[in-house]
């Protein structure tokens, strides 16, 4: 769920909960006044409601007065009848008052101690209104509370006049409407509190949480520690945060472990440049020492000697080319110079450039090409090209045990593109060092005598070189009986074009 999701639900929570919960309050709050309402009036029938049991007695009993009033007035003065109308009264916290002229025939006690009975409406007042009539009493000495609720006049068998007065208790009503409506503005900010602070929790909560474990991440990776992941906690923008957090700090940890190798392969360089330079350096001085000395006295040791200082030249010129050409490839700044090449013709001259110096080694060498394949053409650098097959041809030599020791190179058709195979007969190469032997720098025999030694970076460069023209290079051994060293082309859409600059499409192996 997305904050901005979440956001708008906590919104929604925030005024439909205290909605809900204010009604339960409510519902809670109009029980317990109903409970105190028949704690203070006494009814009959505790089912019904009690405000409509109230107003239905109330009105019985006006029906009653007003009844007596027009029949029969004078039962009106009867103190039967009054007691009988005083406790239909007292049941619904009411009181009775009979009055006849001036005097007044039947009151509560407590109509007396309120003062009310000084106040009462004179005769015909029975509809003004009450603050003209004075029927609310005023707040007296710390007393308040009753009003006259119902006046009833009437004329009796004597022709005087008198009113019946229904009075009511105002501080029964005014304590309830003080006490719930406290009791409801408490309820009111108990549950906008309650409710707004857990959502805020909950909603903050889910937000500070996983931002918290980003900051410890990130000071992780400040110090230098990335050996831990980062675990998303939501699949909202922090979640997706973390995601993206955790494929930083997976390719931060790459990186340092690619610098760190790339540091360690450089020292291993260094060490490996270092020999490789002393040796034919070391050769070269001890010759030129002795020809200097005067030891080639006969033109034989003269020859012999200068023969071999050429030799350990060549063998300087070609490492150091090779570091240079390796360190281009490695920063992509070796230009390709890609033409139309018919690789059955390149790969026929190739074989014949080098098989006379191969077969000195008694290694036989030969091309063979597949049944019905006449014309191969592809785009490519003949130069970089032919450096991959010398690389990939002193390979099988340096590591050559057979006493007749054979080295063929292979084409054939595979589709869309062409596999040009190198094959040998020689010591193999271990399962374990197979998938590294186009790695920089590796070499997978470690010693470093006059025929195994190198820089280590002859397949390297193979392999950046046939990347560039957007193929594939690989291997498959079998020690003790030979290795294939295997790389492919892209055919020529149309056989004869092609030019100077063409980008290669990239290749999968297909095996």
């Amino acid at each position: 769920m997305s904050i901005r999701v979440r956001l708008v639900l906590s919104y929604i929570a925030m005024l439909l909960v205290p909605l809900v919960l204010l009604g339960i309050a409510v519902m809670i709050l109009i029980v317990a006044l109903l409970g105190d309402v028949r704690s203070v009036y006494k009814l009959n029938g505790s089912h019904m409601n009690p405000i409509g049991a109230i107003l239905k007695q109330q009105s019985a009993v006006e029906a009653e007065i007003q009844l007596r009033s027009r029949d029969n007035p004078d039962s009106l003065l009867d103190s039967a009848v009054q007691a009988g109308l005083e406790e239909s009264l007292n049941a619904i916290n009411m009181e009775l008052i009979v009055r006849k002229e001036d005097d007044v025939r039947f009151a509560s006690p407590k109509l007396a101690e309120s003062g009310l009975l000084n106040r009462l409406p004179a005769y015909g007042e029975a509809n003004s209104p009450m603050e003209k009539s004075g029927r609310w009493e005023r707040k007296e000495e710390g007393r308040s509370g009753w009003f006259i609720a119902q006046q009833q006049d009437t004329v009796f068998s004597d022709g005087s006049r008198g009113s019946v007065f229904m009075a009511m208790d105002f501080n029964v009503l005014g304590r309830f409407a003080h006490r719930y409506f406290s009791l409801f503005l408490l309820s009111l900010l108990a549950i906008l509190v309650l409710t707004n602070g857990l959502l805020t929790y909950f909603v903050s909560r889910s937000i500070i949480r996983p931002l918290r474990s980003l900051k410890k991440a990130a000071d992780q990776i400040k110090e230098g520690h990335l050996d831990f992941a980062v675990k998303p906690e939501s699949k909202d923008e922090i979640g997706e945060l973390a995601a993206s957090f955790e494929q930083m700090r997976s390719r931060l940890k790459e990186s340092v472990e690619r610098q760190l190798q790339y540091e360690e392969n450089r020292k291993e360089l260094i060490s490996n440049i270092s020999h490789d330079l002393k040796t034919p350096i070391t050769a070269i001085k001890g010759y030129v020492e002795g020809i200097i000395d005067g030891v080639t006295n006969t033109p034989e040791k003269l020859d012999k000697y200068v023969r071999t200082i050429h030799t350990k030249s060549m063998q300087l010129d070609r490492l150091i080319d090779e570091l240079f050409l390796f360190s281009k490839l490695d920063l992509n700044s070796q230009p390709f110079h890609f033409e139309p090449v018919d690789l059955i013709a390149f790969l026929q001259d190739c074989t014949d450039e080098l098989q006379m110096d191969i077969e000195k080694q008694g290694v036989s060498f030969r091309f063979v090409t597949e049944p019905g394949l006449a014309e191969a053409w592809t785009a490519a650098d003949r130069d970089q090209l032919k450096r991959v097959l010398v690389n990939m041809i002193e390979n099988a030599m340096k590591y050559m045990d057979k006493e007749h020791g054979t080295i063929r190179l292979r084409i054939a058709d595979a589709g869309e593109h062409y596999i040009v195979e190198v094959e040998d007969n020689g010591q193999g190469i271990a399962a374990e060092s197979l998938p590294h032997i186009f790695d920089r720098f590796y070499r997978a025999d470690r010693s470093r005598n006059a025929s195994t030694g190198g820089s280590g970076l002859g397949l390297s460069i193979a392999k950046q070189i046939i990347e560039g023209h957007g193929g594939v290079i690989g291997a498959r051994s079998e020690p003790g009986k030979g290795t294939v060293i295997w790389f492919t082309l892209d055919k020529r859409k149309d056989d004869r074009s092609g030019g100077e600059g063409h980008e290669q499409p990239h290749i999968d192996h297909r095996g």
